[in-house]
């Protein structure tokens, strides 16, 4: 485990007053000054008042600058000394009530979001340079909400689908843009290239798929019935565009379903995965999902840097009876 007991000593939160009127302020922390300088352009055009706060490494030397209403950081690679760094300001903004964007590549996923378990992040993935501008807009009109009023579950999905209309707004925005619009290059990996944690076995989709567990309702299904049903819906892309089955949730209600029965975990990565979305876009559902209760996040017992999601027991529950009442009586009349 990292050595977070002087994280919050060498630097300080200063929150914009509302009274001011003036722009937010945006602090940008990225190991790559060419970097720093393509974020700070891009939030200035868009109207925010920027802090170049320098690398990672200033975060754990004392030499980081004060902090603004919203943090933004590049961190595409991890080593010890960036994640010491992620932790620290992980819990310096959990403290202060502050926001923190984090741009890293897919690599480096798992790593970043197992450091960040404090601050409830937006985590963008091979972000473009509109992305990340319309991540800031986007977490301040949150964290606007959040101060009004207590979000409701309906506030949370309302904002995920303007989300995803924002999201195809920058999508169009980069094509336009061309080369400028493209950040510096990525490390090109895509979601396709990875491995999943955890293969299905071989198994009678109806064996124990109905039987009662010692709680009182029905047990989770074979996971090769869900692998099964996983594969109809992954089969519905040879037919209609992907966009018409946007939402990822079920999905990864499934996947996590399949992986229980499997006895396996399941990283950020892989559910990613699952979700056939862009990663960003999962991410953020992934937040809100574990924000609402249906997932949860789970540490990793033997490697405290690392963690899983899994499915809360409400939700555990509900997949139970769906197969129990929905999907299994269809598979035995078939």
């Amino acid at each position: 485990m990292l050595d977070t007991d002087t994280a919050t000593e060498d630097f300080s939160y200063d929150t914009a007053q509302d009274a001011s009127g003036l722009p937010a302020r945006v602090a940008i922390y990225a190991d790559r000054a060419n970097m720093r300088r393509e974020i700070e352009e891009d939030l200035s055009g868009a109207g925010f008042r920027t802090i170049d706060a320098g690398g990672l490494s200033d975060l754990l030397d004392g030499t980081a600058p004060l902090l603004g209403d919203v943090v933004i950081v590049d961190c595409l690679s991890v080593g010890g000394g960036t994640l010491a760094a992620l932790v620290k300001l992980d819990m310096r903004i959990a403290e202060t009530g502050g926001e923190l964007i984090v741009s890293t590549s897919l690599e480096a996923l798992d790593c970043v979001f197992s450091a960040l378990d404090q601050s409830k992040p937006q985590i963008l993935v091979d972000s473009s340079r509109a992305e990340r501008v319309i991540a800031v807009g986007r977490t301040l009109m949150r964290s606007g909400n959040a101060r009004v009023r207590e979000m409701t579950e309906e506030d949370r999905l309302g904002l995920l689908y303007l989300s995803r209309q924002v999201d195809a707004i920058a999508q169009e925005l980069d094509k336009l843009s061309g080369p400028r619009g493209q950040s510096a290059p990525s490390s090109g990996a895509k979601l396709s290239d990875f491995k999943r944690d955890f293969r299905g076995p071989e198994a009678n989709p109806l064996r124990n798929s109905i039987a009662s567990s010692e709680a009182g309702y029905p047990r989770l299904p074979d996971p090769g019935a869900v692998r099964a049903l996983i594969a109809r819906r992954q089969a519905r892309a040879k037919f209609f565009e992907g966009e018409l089955f946007a939402d990822p949730a079920w999905d990864m209600l499934l996947d996590l379903t399949a992986a229980e029965g499997e006895n396996q975990r399941v990283s950020v990565t892989s559910l990613c995965i699952a979700a056939m979305v862009p990663a960003t876009t999962a991410l953020r559902w992934i937040k809100q999902l574990v924000d609402c209760g249906v997932f949860q996040r789970v540490a990793d017992q033997n490697d405290k840097r690392r963690a899983f999601i899994g499915l809360s027991d409400q939700s555990r529950q509900a997949m139970a009876r769906y197969f129990a009442e929905v999907e299994m009586p269809m598979l035995q009349a078939a």
